[in-house]
């Protein structure tokens, strides 16, 4: 049997790109299953476009500012995106929420990370605020995004130690680690296998069909 084709990934980023650059370079195996076709973002002159463009990826800028409403701002984003005919949205640090008309063009296709173990610990500054809690433990997730602030279905977790000797920079780093080990190996995943949403539980794999 012919090989299927790769995944279709389009990836929103803000700033560096640390993430986007850990799926290209996993993108080079033919095994991962999956390519990024295009890296969208809401601002100019961002590391995280370089990294695309360098790797010869096709890139667009919105800022949400060129446009009359956040509305009219989520409609073009849907439409710029939706013209690379994605199977998989990431967004990899990417600072802006989505809304309605965009979760409503790729239903259970875009996904996301947070620093900290959902649902404990959501919005910007999840170390700190496990940090500041005292945890033991905290990490990163990676979900299906919702209407909500970190708060869709779960696609994967990895837990992060917290030292005694931590502070808010070196937490927040080993997390970044683990979370873009996450993130690659979680997005493999879903190009090779697909996932199935119910509810808030979610699997790797096709939904099964109807006999």
């Amino acid at each position: 049997m012919p090989a299927a084709d790769p995944a279709r990934l389009v990836v929103l980023v803000s700033g560096a790109g640390t993430n986007l650059q850990a799926l290209i370079d996993a993108c080079g195996d033919p095994a991962y299953g999956a390519r990024v076709v295009a890296v969208g973002a809401d601002r100019d002159d961002i590391e995280g476009l370089a990294r695309a463009e360098r790797a010869g990826i096709p890139t667009f800028v919105r800022k949400v500012g060129q446009f009359s409403s956040r509305e009219h701002w989520d409609l073009t984003l849907t439409e710029s995106v939706a013209a690379f005919d994605p199977d998989v949205v990431v967004l990899a640090g990417f600072m802006k929420l989505v809304g309605s008309t965009f979760l409503r063009r790729f239903p259970d296709r875009v996904v996301n990370t947070h620093p900290a173990l959902c649902p404990a610990f959501p919005g910007t500054s999840g170390p700190a605020d496990a940090l500041a809690y005292g945890v033991k433990v905290t990490g990163a997730t990676l979900f299906v995004v919702d209407e909500g602030v970190d708060t869709g279905p779960i696609v994967a977790q990895v837990v992060v130690p917290v030292e005694d000797t931590d502070d808010v920079e070196a937490l927040h780093e080993r997390i970044k680690v683990a979370e873009r080990r996450m993130l690659v190996d979680s997005v493999g995943r879903m190009a090779r296998e697909g996932i199935t949403v119910s509810g808030r539980r979610v699997r790797f794999g096709a939904p099964a069909r109807a006999t």
